[in-house]
């Protein structure tokens, strides 16, 4: 964490420490082979069961096509929707929550960078490498089974969107995590906020195979900027104002853990850590 608090002092105007932050747990990562290589089995066996339910689901119809989505477009939809989700650990709420918890926030907060800055640009750079990989695996599997993404225009909207929705589901889940300022204990945050991203985030299924009203609301949730979105741009729909929503929800899930932790913080200061 040294080189966090030296790139602060040395930074004139814009401080370094988030791009410092995130390189050095992108290094971290890329020193682990060997975890990105579970990652990528993992992955690829998610996707190759929730993909082929949906590719024989699509199949077993007259037209060929489920939801406006034929057995290529479920393919590319769960690569990528799986990619989303893989990039990140699974219980990231739960172990932010014991960090808080257990007092490293507390030391954290001796240092002169923003506390969950740092945690939200290292746990983004920590992501990147585990994103690529997955993503590699995806494509030439996907390749392999279905031949190229639906639509090339579409999917070179991918990157942004993929980047946008981890950045949108670190910092929702340290906004959620922040909780264990107050109750000590993050599990049933985690239990909950995963069921809501796996469904509601559409990294099971296009939003589209549920029934219209939950549909148009869960479009509009910060879980859609997550997954779907990424994964309905592969998927062959050109839409990239599905970008603008990832955004929005960045700024504000970001700006909610910022006022959360901010929060949290002075508790800590006020009860004597």
């Amino acid at each position: 964490m040294s080189a966090f608090v030296a790139a602060r002092t040395r930074a004139a105007g814009f401080p370094r420490w988030p791009l410092v932050a995130a390189v050095t747990a992108g290094r971290r990562t890329l020193a682990n082979p060997s975890g990105l290589a579970a990652t990528a089995f993992f992955y690829l066996v998610a996707t190759g069961v929730v993909g082929s339910l949906w590719r024989a689901a699509a199949e077993t119809t007259a037209t060929g096509t489920l939801v406006g989505y034929d057995a290529r477009a479920f393919t590319w939809y769960i690569a990528i929707s799986e990619v989303a989700m893989m990039a990140l650990p699974f219980r990231m709420v739960e172990n932010v929550g014991d960090d808080i918890a257990g007092g490293e926030v507390a030391s954290d907060m001796l240092r002169p960078a923003s506390v969950v800055g740092v945690r939200i640009a290292a746990a983004v750079g920590a992501a990147i490498p585990r994103m690529g990989a997955c993503l590699a695996v995806g494509v030439a599997a996907s390749l392999l089974i279905v031949g190229r993404p639906p639509d090339l225009a579409a999917f070179a909207f991918l990157p942004l969107a993929l980047l946008l929705a981890v950045v949108t589901n670190v910092a929702c889940q340290h906004a959620v995590a922040a909780a264990a300022f107050w109750v000590r204990d993050a599990q049933s945050a985690w239990f909950v906020y995963q069921k809501f991203v796996l469904i509601l985030g559409g990294v099971l299924m296009p939003l589209q195979v549920m029934p219209d009203w939950l549909e148009a609301v869960a479009v509009r949730l910060p879980f859609a900027a997550m997954a779907y979105v990424p994964a309905r741009l592969a998927s062959g729909h050109v839409e990239p104002e599905l970008l603008a929503l990832q955004a929005g929800w960045m700024v504000v899930v970001t700006g909610l853990a910022v006022l959360t932790f901010a929060r949290g913080e002075r508790r800590l200061q006020a009860v004597g850590g």
